[in-house]
């Protein structure tokens, strides 16, 4: 086991010296991308095999990754590549479908809501086809069904059902006995993402009971409330699970919390990065970061991957909302705060995350 760790690290090292790449079989991969683009090593690619359309602004893409990706826990999420404007972006999705459909045929699915002014979610309605290629990563995320099966309450808004379509449907097919609840809202009846599988699952999965709230269907909005809470039975006892926009999350939170929920019931997952209360602390600092030989002040509460970006860095990151661990970097001295936790780091090494931490006073950065 020793010697191949240190076989891997010398190729790796040989793959930096010789070709400026991490993985040294990359270096054919503009003659492989001609040949077959599925063979392609710099990432896993995947061909799209099928594009169905949810909603007016939302499609699901049926994938077929290269043999060798390694799976998914229903609730994990996935970084994707594309080519958009000749550049290569990289942006952080939920896959949508039961890992069995992945198991069984070797397709996974990625159900995507078109965003107002998004780069990468407009070019993937406007420009997949079937037969194109996408990068993908391994997936990762802890949002994950309950092992041994507990009650669960989710909530969702939107799009953030794919992360919770993949977990109801994994969930009867291991005969998950104990009562499950979904509060799913939506502005109208047509912006119901994966109706027809919800449908489906509750009229043939006795302990599913699923209730669509239409937020917009009259002149008042309708939002989740203490009543809705209220219709739960035995909400104290269920393992709560939270995706959606940032306003509905706030709220469940604190309506959760009035319940007597304990924190360490409600898991939740993220469209864009929650920020804690920093108050009124001083921050920004000098940034060193060291192997670039690059210094740049910061003032404010720009994290520090946007300050390697504004000076001219290309640092690796994933998801931008301190999920993936992507970014994750050593710092070898100074100070952070956590933007997501409020928590402040030590003053000497350890790893953070560049997307989410923000400098208090000078740090250095091995990068």
């Amino acid at each position: 086991m020793l010697a191949k760790h240190t076989q891997s690290k010398t190729l790796l090292w040989l793959g930096r010296q010789l070709f400026n790449r991490e993985n040294p079989a990359a270096f054919f991969d503009p003659l492989l991308e001609r040949l077959n683009p599925m063979w392609v090593q710099a990432y896993t690619p995947a061909r799209v095999e099928q594009v169905l359309e949810e909603t007016s602004d939302t499609k699901t893409f049926v994938l077929r990754p290269a043999d060798r990706w390694q799976g998914f826990e229903a609730g994990q999420h996935v970084n994707i590549c594309a080519e958009v404007g000749g550049i290569r972006r990289t942006r952080t999705f939920s896959l949508s479908g039961s890992p069995i459909l992945w198991q069984e045929q070797g397709l996974i699915t990625l159900t995507i809501k078109r965003l107002a002014g998004g780069l990468v979610t407009n070019w993937l309605h406007d420009h997949l086809r079937i037969g194109a290629i996408l990068g993908l990563g391994d997936a990762f995320g802890d949002f994950l069904i309950p092992e041994p099966a507990k009650p669960v309450l989710f909530i969702a808004g939107g799009s953030g059902i794919t992360p919770i379509l993949s977990q109801l449907e994994t969930m009867p097919a291991s005969d998950y006995a104990a009562p499950v609840t979904l509060l799913y809202f939506v502005r109208t009846p047509n912006d119901v993402i994966g109706e027809e599988k919800l449908r489906a699952l509750a009229a043939h999965w006795s302990t599913l009971t699923l209730t669509i709230i239409y937020t917009h269907e009259r002149a008042t909005p309708r939002y989740l409330s203490e009543q809705d809470l209220e219709t739960v039975p035995g909400i104290k006892a269920r393992e709560v699970y939270l995706c959606g926009p940032k306003g509905l999350m706030d709220l469940a939170n604190d309506l959760l919390h009035k319940q007597g929920i304990s924190e360490r019931n409600i898991h939740s997952t993220f469209f864009s990065a929650p920020q804690a209360d920093l108050g009124d602390q001083a921050l920004g600092g000098l940034v060193q970061f060291a192997r670039s030989d690059v210094e740049v002040s910061s003032e404010g509460d720009a994290n520090i991957l946007q300050i390697a970006e504004a000076a001219g860095l290309s640092p690796r990151y994933g998801c931008r909302m301190g999920i993936c661990h992507q970014c994750s970097c050593r710092k070898t001295s100074g100070t952070v705060i956590n933007r997501l936790t409020g928590q402040t780091s030590g003053a000497g090494e350890e790893s953070i995350q560049l997307c989410v931490s923000v400098p208090r006073g000078p740090i250095s950065i091995d990068a």
